[in-house]
């Protein structure tokens, strides 16, 4: 059996299974409560940018995160 830790909040995630109970983004893992705040704190910010850029979205979402983990939560 494998257990994961969320890198945000460090709670262990018990029986991973990729994309379904946490999510891989970059190099960190979070688990489906976590992934779900991020969603919804970049999601407004998306929807404004035009035309869509991958690379922006990336950075995007790797700044979220590691504001994240400094604050321990969204």
């Amino acid at each position: 059996m494998k257990t994961l830790t969320c890198d945000v909040c460090k709670h262990p995630i018990v029986q991973p299974i990729n994309n379904r109970n946490y999510f891989h983004l970059g190099h960190r893992d979070l688990c489906e409560p976590c992934h779900d705040e991020l969603q919804l704190l970049i999601k407004p910010t998306v929807r404004t940018k035009s035309p869509f850029n991958y690379e922006w979205y990336s950075k995007l979402v790797q700044e979220a995160i590691e504001k994240a983990i400094q604050k321990s939560k969204f």
